[in-house]
């Protein structure tokens, strides 16, 4: 992790970590667990390919997060959040309940545009606990065999 130029203040420290909102709200989708590239793009609409490649970059820097690579055809990477990246996961609470008490938005607003809670609402558990889990896709072997 690279030290920060400023005036030494802890906070400006912290901003300087944080970057945009797109770091925040990578944290919180990455709060219960680790995400492939495609599942953080899709939570994260209408960031770009280019800005979550960038702030990941960042965030690998930052050591916020660790990149796990597992091979494969096509190659299979995730993200999963370092110790030092849980430690924002109390900020993702404190800014939902500013939020709510600022009527800035509700949880049932995203429930409505993109069918499910945020990945950090506590809303999203009470939801699974009372609907079944979506069926999981499987491997197929879709190849065709020529005689």
């Amino acid at each position: 992790m690279r030290r920060r130029e400023g005036d030494g203040c802890p906070v400006w420290g912290a901003l300087q970590v944080l970057g945009d909102k797109w770091t925040l709200l990578i944290v919180r989708d990455l709060a219960r667990g680790a995400r492939r590239t495609t599942e953080l793009l899709a939570g994260l609409h209408p960031i770009s390919s280019r800005t979550l490649a960038d702030r990941l970059r960042d965030m690998l820097r930052d050591e916020l997060i660790e990149r796990r690579a597992f091979g494969g055809s096509p190659p299979h990477v995730e993200y999963v959040l370092t110790e030092r990246g849980r430690l924002l996961t109390p900020l993702l609470e404190a800014l939902r309940a500013v939020g709510q008490s600022l009527d800035c938005n509700d949880c049932e607003d995203r429930r409505a545009r993109q069918d499910s809670y945020c990945d950090f609402c506590p809303r999203r558990e009470r939801a699974a606990a009372s609907t079944p889990p979506p069926a999981r896709r499987t491997q197929t072997d879709d190849s065709i065999v020529l005689l």
